[in-house]
């Protein structure tokens, strides 16, 4: 059996009443039973009553990373022995059938991922999409039931000084409740040259480590924030990204996870001035499957399928798992007037090709990928400054709609590195792509020699 050389993995991180003893022979006080102590204990704080209500949406993560176990700085492990390094964090359940976002940082280089539900459930997890510069990634499990969803809310009438409630997987304790207020909005934080975030929400909840893409409530169990950093060396000072950002790069998300050809030819954004419940979903850019529903430019969402529309997460949501030719009803408004359409779904080609018809042959790299490989010309030169690779197959040819093209792969790149593994031959891409367990590495890192430069991205193969 041929040995496949693992890649070296980037590790990444009350009131009290006086009453006069005079009035007390007069009153004929009520007995205190246990259903009155219940539903007037002052111990039934707002706090508690919120973390009772959202969280079942919080899920807990626990993720395996595999490091070398010798001190060497090659790019590729020439030994089976691997080191396994645990890591932690926290998901946010945005849609009942298990699709959950969390931190990019938090699953990078990942080998597996576990999802912990509050009711003690273990599932494992596999990564649909991610974004490095919104640091989010979208996740999804399967589970037989549907799943308990985090309630929106909206970042744009936070106030300095409210109340906010933190829930996550700290240091490994599942479901650590923390509670503080917003100390400031609109933070642009610089973590390191790699890392800036912009316009986050400043707290002095406590924040710790494996809270990070956990949930940020206010007071009426709405997430306001993704928590995503601490300040090194400080204490109560903690950051999350805004809500506002995480429904605008969920629904990208999602939209990009569509495998199965359907395209609605719809586009929308959120427009909001004040509070959540004065958010618009409003119709940006319309085409073909859109354009034949009647749709338009400007036109408010307010429904799509039988459920109201509160942001434009909900329009994805609704559509993500449906196939080419399925219709969809949506309600609009336009010129104060609700209108009714239907939106029958189309394929990525804009036509009326069936899925069956527009399916991709050939070898495994072809029709996962979307890309030919071949014998990479000149290899000791082409591979001179950089010794620590030892050969790649040269990309020959990228299939336009494919996920190397999406990726960003050129004809003339030599493609060195998949997942953790090194690619000297045919044999090595089949075996990564044939993995029993891709499903938890996907999207998959690449790693490619370009004008003498070593690059890596994510790619996500399609079966």
């Amino acid at each position: 059996m041929r040995a496949h050389r693992k890649l070296l993995a980037a590790l990444t991180l009350g009131t009290v009443s006086l009453v006069p003893s005079s009035l007390l022979a007069q009153v004929a006080l009520p007995a205190i039973t246990e259903k009155s102590n219940r539903e007037w204990s002052p111990r039934h704080s707002p706090v508690a009553q919120v973390v009772r209500r959202v969280k079942g949406a919080v899920v807990n993560i626990h993720s395996e990373r595999s490091t070398k176990s010798s001190s060497s700085d090659e790019l590729f492990s020439v030994s089976p022995s691997q080191n396994r390094v645990n890591g932690m964090g926290t998901g946010i359940i945005i849609d009942p059938r298990g699709y959950i976002i969390t931190n990019q940082h938090v699953v990078d280089d990942v080998s597996t991922l576990r999802i912990r539900l509050a009711d003690g459930s273990n599932v494992s997890a596999r990564v649909l999409a991610r974004d490095n510069e919104s640091d989010l990634a979208l996740l999804k499990i399967s589970y037989p039931k549907p799943l308990p969803v985090m309630p929106l809310g909206t970042a744009s009438d936070v106030q300095v000084g409210e109340t906010t409630i933190a829930i996550g997987n700290a240091y490994g304790y599942d479901h650590t409740v923390t509670v503080g207020v917003v100390s400031a909005i609109g933070r642009d934080v610089t973590l390191n040259r790699e890392v800036r975030y912009k316009s986050l929400i400043q707290t002095d909840a406590a924040i710790n480590p494996g809270n990070s893409g956990g949930p940020l409530i206010n007071l009426d169990g709405e997430l306001i924030g993704v928590n995503v950093a601490i300040r090194a060396g400080a204490q109560g000072i903690g950051f999350a990204i805004p809500v506002d950002q995480m429904i605008q790069m969920a629904g990208t998300m999602l939209a990009r996870t569509k495998g199965n050809g359907a395209m609605p030819g719809l586009v929308v954004r959120d427009e909001l001035r004040g509070p959540a419940s004065s958010r618009k979903v409003v119709v940006e850019r319309v085409d073909a499957a859109a354009i034949r529903a009647g749709l338009q430019v400007g036109d408010v969402v307010t429904q799509i399928g039988d459920q109201p529309v509160s942001n434009s997460l909900d329009v994805q949501r609704a559509m993500v798992e449906l196939d080419a030719g399925a219709k969809l009803s949506i309600v609009v408004r336009r010129d104060g007037m609700e209108r009714k359409a239907q939106l029958v779904m189309g394929t990525s080609a804009g036509t009326d090709l069936r899925p069956s018809e527009a399916v991709v042959t050939g070898p495994p790299a072809w029709r996962a990928l979307g890309i030919k490989l071949g014998t990479l010309p000149n290899a000791p030169e082409v591979l001179r400054s950089h010794p620590r690779l030892n050969g790649g197959l040269l990309v020959s040819e990228v299939r336009p709609d494919g996920p190397a093209a999406k990726a960003g792969l050129r004809t003339g790149d030599v493609l060195v590195g998949l997942h953790q593994w090194e690619v000297l031959s045919m044999d090595n891409v089949n075996f990564v792509l044939s993995h029993p367990e891709r499903h938890t590495f996907t999207p998959m890192q690449f790693y490619i020699l370009r004008a003498g430069q070593v690059h890596r991205g994510w790619l996500t193969p399609v079966d």
